[in-house]
């Protein structure tokens, strides 16, 4: 019923989108913090600090005046106080709820900071410094109380005693001994030397108990009374974080059988495991769905996290993803990803375009939910993935890579992505990907080795009570193999009958094949450049292609002939996609800026300009209102199509202006002339106002009507006629108004005053030589008058004495 209705209903152009979603990179590397609850999380990125909301990834930023990158920041214990420091060596403490700075002071160090730590009262900061040096700050009386010198190095960890009263601060350094500062005497009092390699964190189990971990692949059990080591955890691997386990709440399914210290660790093997103190041994480790590497990845873990609050895990990535886990049985509860690099594609997904899948410079897939920013990463390519498509029901997709090998992904009805096929058989990277259109029953891939393939899915894959059943991915086989062009093929694409495929190469063609045989029905010469996109048209019989020439060219699917060319784009077109039911084009370039096209008028409606890098993705969603964009700039942009709201607008500042105007004939009508110039000038109309002031000085006492109505207008009233009448003063015709409305503001208004008025020296510099030029005016008008007068009283002369003479 719907889509007869929509067949029926006339097709709205659409002329405009606005920016309502961006997902770009919020963390770039550095510590992560969280506040208390768990609701926010602050990510250094760059010279920003974001604040995010965990609950729907909106954030807002804490920018810098100084434009140097942040070297590392801390958050009190009691939410209120955020330091941050950067390379510029100042200090910076801020309202972060409001994103004001409330001080900056310089740190005295001589070098940027490295760590920063509060004590658990929230009034003394600790921050250790790149120079070796550790100074501490009351933050209440804002003075530095101690400068503790000794460390050698960089003081890449400090962290204060949790019991205040011992007045203790621990720090680490290039030396890998963990020191002991005394605050009483500013000395340290004890050296903790253990480490081979340099110390990542501090936990505090009671008072008289402290776990170290290093990245020399250990975890050291401290006694602080003795200042001994107790025991030595073997982890073998380089860890970043050990947080304890509560010793209240269930935590058996993470292997705690007794009672007594657990902690969890996470490093280098990108996997979080549960140790018991007492016995040294590992109770439990997480399972992943990747292989475990030995050494650093992409995958290793540099930071751990406890929040008690929310009973969460979080832990942070190299790849900058931040993943919150339950915390009694590592269930995962919600990713983000910090960083997206390069983004290749990006497709909608999903039965109600609720998700978006991108392919960022990456082996991975992400996929965002975005409702709530979280994103699942999907793990099976080895190299980077090139190009996504997605099926009509929006609920499997295939993805394509550098690893010659695609592979076809499934959305649960909970959003979980599996992956159910994979098919090899290109001998180069494959660069593009299109799905059939009207069933889910084959893909069209094309590679760099110049050939298409066509891909046949097994009924398996396409009905759920079979698909539900899949274990491991099925293998697909090419039904048909075809070398297509010479050169690399940049696009292909399935028309929307599932009969013919369509492919663009760099060697300039684009070629139209059958989709039963692969047989070649016919090519499309007139590029100058290569072919980057090919997209047939979802009503009509045509294809249109996007160039590196900077053109897009529609051309007729029966004689192979260009129909229209459209010409505007300053560098390559990437991609094409046809809107509002094929009768408009959107297109991406390399220069970041998306056009709107008008194919029936050839006319360019819009420019859009949100990326600073190619945009290399483009797709719109089923409802023909959204379109995702995606750039090399690492951004993931959604647009609204405004295009509705933005004409109710306009209509309805139309139906206010003409209200307005009738208001104010009836007002002048009525002859009431304050009101009147009142809403002539909020109409912003020159010449209305002209007419009010003819108006007023038409009337006996006009001039005096005039300067009552004049002085008690507002302010900015006044600034407005003031520029309204520099425009009358440069005609002769209504340059007596003007003077007459400049007459009263110079008669009621001090100097000082008009100097406060906005544009007034602009004002004077334009009215002074029209001015003189009127002066000028009237006094050859007066001379001549004179001359006239004169002329006349001599005739009048001549003619009463002639009239004597007459009588005599």
């Amino acid at each position: 019923m719907a889509a007869a209705e929509a067949a029926v209903s006339p097709v709205r152009f659409k002329s405009n989108y606005a920016v309502s979603r961006k997902i770009e990179p919020f963390y770039k590397g550095g510590r992560v913090q969280l506040n208390r609850d768990g609701k926010f999380m602050f990510c250094p990125c760059g010279t920003k600090l974001n604040v995010i909301d965990v609950e729907t990834g909106a954030l807002h930023s804490l920018q810098q005046d100084d434009e140097e990158d942040i070297s590392s920041f801390v958050l009190s214990p009691d939410d209120e106080i955020l330091v941050t420091g950067s390379r510029a060596l100042l200090l910076k403490q801020w309202n972060w709820r409001e994103n004001k700075c409330v001080r900056t002071w310089k740190a005295v160090h001589i070098a940027p900071v490295a760590s920063m730590a509060f004590d658990s009262t929230s009034t003394l900061l600790a921050t250790g410094g790149c120079d070796s040096t550790i100074k501490i700050w009351d933050m209440i009386k804002q003075y530095c109380t101690h400068n503790l010198k000794g460390s050698s190095g960089v003081v890449h960890l400090v962290e204060f005693h949790p019991d205040i009263s011992r007045l203790q601060l621990f720090s680490s350094s290039i030396d890998y001994k963990i020191r002991i500062w005394d605050l009483n005497s500013s000395k340290c009092v004890a050296m903790l030397d253990g480490h081979f390699s340099a110390v990542t964190s501090l936990a505090f189990a009671d008072g008289n108990t402290l776990i170290s971990s290093g990245r020399d692949k250990i975890c050291m059990v401290w006694d602080l009374k003795t200042r001994e080591s107790k025991r030595t955890v073997p982890v073998y691997e380089s860890v970043e974080a050990a947080i304890l386990l509560p010793g209240k709440g269930d935590f058996s399914q993470l292997g705690v059988k007794k009672q007594g210290l657990h902690f969890v660790t996470a490093g280098s093997k990108g996997i979080l495991k549960v140790w018991e103190v007492a016995t040294a041994a590992c109770v439990y480790t997480q399972p992943v769905p990747f292989e475990l590497k030995e050494e650093a990845s992409e995958r290793s873990l540099t930071q751990c996290m406890l929040v008690p609050e929310r009973n969460e895990i979080v832990t942070v990535s190299v790849e900058h993803n931040i993943v919150f886990y339950d915390a009694q049985t590592l269930q995962l509860r919600k990713q983000l990803a910090g960083y997206n690099d390069e983004v290749l594609d990006v497709k909608f997904l999903g039965p109600g375009d609720s998700h978006i899948v991108v392919a960022t410079n990456s082996p991975q897939l992400k996929v965002f939910e975005l409702a709530t920013s979280h994103c699942q990463i999907l793990y099976g390519h080895t190299e980077t993935i090139l190009a996504l498509d997605v099926f009509r029901k929006g609920l499997m997709f295939v993805s394509c890579a550098k690893d010659k090998s695609l592979r076809v992904w499934r959305m649960n009805k909970d959003g979980r992505v599996i992956c159910v096929a994979q098919g090899l058989g290109h001998a180069h990277g494959v660069g593009a990907v299109s799905c059939s259109r009207l069933k889910e029953s084959f893909i069209v891939t094309s590679s760099q080795d110049c050939t298409i393939k066509i891909w046949n899915i097994p009924e398996s894959l396409t009905s759920k009570a079979k698909a539900a059943l899949i274990s491991s991915p099925e293998n697909l086989h090419a039904k048909v193999t075809e070398r297509g062009h010479d050169k690399d093929i940049n696009s292909v694409a399935v028309s929307p009958n599932d009969k013919l495929i369509a492919t663009g190469s760099q060697d300039r063609l684009a070629k139209l094949w059958s989709c039963s045989d692969c047989s070649l029905l016919g090519v499309f010469t007139g590029h100058k450049r290569g072919i980057w996109c090919v997209q047939f048209s979802p009503v009509d019989q045509v294809l249109a292609t996007s160039s590196a020439d900077g053109t897009l060219k529609l051309w007729g699917l029966r004689d192979f002939s260009c129909l229209k060319t459209f010409e505007g784009h300053d560098a390559s077109v990437l991609k094409i996609i046809f809107v509002s039911r094929g009768t408009q084009l959107l297109s991406s370039g390399s220069d970041g800026l998306l056009k709107l096209w008008t194919i029936k008028t050839n006319e360019c409606v819009k420019t859009l300009d949100g990326h600073e890098d190619k945009i290399w993705g483009l797709h719109s969603n089923k409802q023909d209102d959204m379109v995702v964009t995606a750039s090399s700039d690492s951004c993931v942009i959604l647009w609204k199509d405004v295009t509705e709201i933005e004409e109710k607008e306009a209509q309805a500042k139309q139906e206010e202006q003409i209200m307005k105007e009738q208001e104010l004939s009836n007002l002048l009508h009525e002859k009431r002339y304050l009101k009147a110039l009142g809403l002539a000038i909020s109409l912003d109309r020159p010449h209305t106002v002209l007419m009010v002031v003819k108006a007023i000085l038409k009337e006996t006492d006009g001039r005096k009507h005039l300067e009552e109505n004049i002085v008690r207008l507002r302010k900015d009233q006044k600034e407005a006629v003031l520029m309204f009448l520099v425009t009358w003063n440069t005609n002769s015709r209504n340059c007596h108004e003007a003077q007459a409305v400049m007459e009263t503001l110079l008669k009621h208004e001090a100097p000082d005053s008009l100097l406060q008025y906005s544009g007034i020296k602009s004002a004077v510099e334009s009215l002074l030589p029209y001015t003189e030029r009127h002066f000028q005016r009237l006094s050859r008008l007066l001379q001549a008058s004179m001359f006239i007068d004169f002329m006349w009283q001599n005739m009048r002369l001549a003619d009463a004495s002639q009239q004597e003479d007459g009588t005599l």
